[in-house]
């Protein structure tokens, strides 16, 4: 490497696991949290060490990937992460990032085969030169050996490749020490908002058709809609706000109330107060809700998962969540929106003190009416497919 040292905090803001519709996928992060904290720094002198803090900077251990970390100072301020193959231009949207986090180093690592790491390699290279930031070192992975493209020292870095072992650094204890994660791979990560199965799934399939069955009585026997409407809504703010304090106190939602809340969730009002009151220590429950809901009621959670997740800098669990959002409904507005700023390599500060709050929502939106319970009636006649019942 050209630095002797390069301090790497781990990034805790906008790291984007962003999937193109054709799987491309890329993991950014900056260090621009809403709120900030200190955080651990990785100290990395030696090839050894970038490969084996890569995984604790994205999440997981990559394969077939492309890595960028950016630096400033020395300091890790972006990383980011390509799935291989990728077009010619995928790395363009890099560059307003480069510009908004003062990047001056980069280091670039690919992992895989020549044939499919160089050209990405190359473009990260170009994309480089063309922005006037320096390039640190540039990496080559594979089955055990690495290769640089900064190197020409043949008794230094052979054609062979090196051998290195990522037990030999002390990255990986560090790392631990500091209380950082390296999943397997993403798929593990999935797993991790993945549908409940087996006796939990009936149970809250069960619960879900009781409270149901309960809005369709209610709804028949009320005399006046409008006051319905009303009355549905103030439940369902009262609902998430309750809600809100049960993963700070240590709770889970009953499976009931763990359903009521998912429908009521489909009222864009009620979704919208728990935007507007986001934490990052809302994402336990909203994880929760994506994986105990039936799938029809997943988009509203799942959406809001990813929300707490990007504010916290896990941009990899937002995406994942997403995916699911938008794996149920494709057109769900906020899982999209969500999706272009993460795509976009856009910073979660974009929103700092742009919520509106309860009030001004209800200024904006005014009084609840039955139209607004439209979305939640036209999925009661739904059946969720694929019950996932092992």
């Amino acid at each position: 490497m050209d630095a002797d040292r390069v301090d790497a905090d781990r990034v805790d803001a906008d790291r984007v696991d962003a999937d193109r519709v054709d799987a491309d996928r890329v993991d950014a992060g900056v260090s621009d949290p809403f709120e900030f904290s200190s955080e651990p720094c990785l100290t990395l002198t030696s090839p050894t060490d970038v490969l084996a803090a890569v995984p604790y900077l994205v999440g997981f251990h990559p394969t077939a990937s492309l890595v960028v970390v950016g630096l400033a100072e020395g300091r890790a301020k972006m990383v980011a992460r390509w799935g291989l193959p990728f077009p010619p231009g995928t790395l363009d949207a890099m560059t307003p990032l480069i510009d908004r986090e003062g990047i001056t180093d980069v280091v670039i690592v690919g992992y895989g085969p020549g044939d499919l790491v160089t050209p990405a390699v190359d473009e990260a290279r170009t994309l480089a030169l063309t922005t006037g930031i320096q390039v640190g070192e540039a990496l080559r992975a594979h089955e055990g050996r690495y290769w640089s493209y900064i190197c020409n020292v043949v008794t230094c870095c052979p054609a062979e490749g090196t051998p290195y072992d990522l037990s030999t650094s002390p990255i990986a204890a560090e790392a631990t020490v500091h209380g950082l994660v390296a999943l397997p791979n993403r798929e593990v990560l999935e797993r991790t908002v993945a549908p409940v199965t087996g006796p939990v799934r009936m149970a809250m399939r069960r619960a879900t058709s009781e409270a149901i069955a309960a809005f369709r009585a209610d709804l028949m026997a009320a005399p006046d809609l409008d006051t319905f409407a009303r009355h549905f809504v103030a439940d369902g703010l009262a609902r998430v706000r309750s809600a809100l304090e049960t993963p700070i106190e240590g709770g889970r939602l009953d499976d009931v109330e763990a359903a009521k809340l998912g429908m009521a969730l489909t009222v864009m009002r009620v979704r919208d107060e728990a935007w507007t009151l986001m934490h990052e220590s809302h994402a336990a429950l909203w994880k929760d809700l994506t994986r105990r809901l039936e799938p029809r009621f997943v988009p509203p959670v799942a959406s809001l998962l990813a929300m707490a997740a990007w504010r916290s800098g896990d941009s990899v669990q937002a995406t994942v969540a997403l995916e699911r959002a938008l794996t149920t409904d494709p057109g769900y507005s906020m899982a999209n929106l969500l999706m272009h700023a993460l795509q976009n390599l856009l910073s979660p500060s974009i929103l700092r003190g742009r919520l509106p709050t309860p009030e001004e929502l209800d200024a904006t939106m005014g009084p609840a009416n039955p139209a607004w319970l439209l979305p939640l009636i036209n999925l009661l006649d739904e059946e969720d497919l694929h019950p996932t019942l092992e």
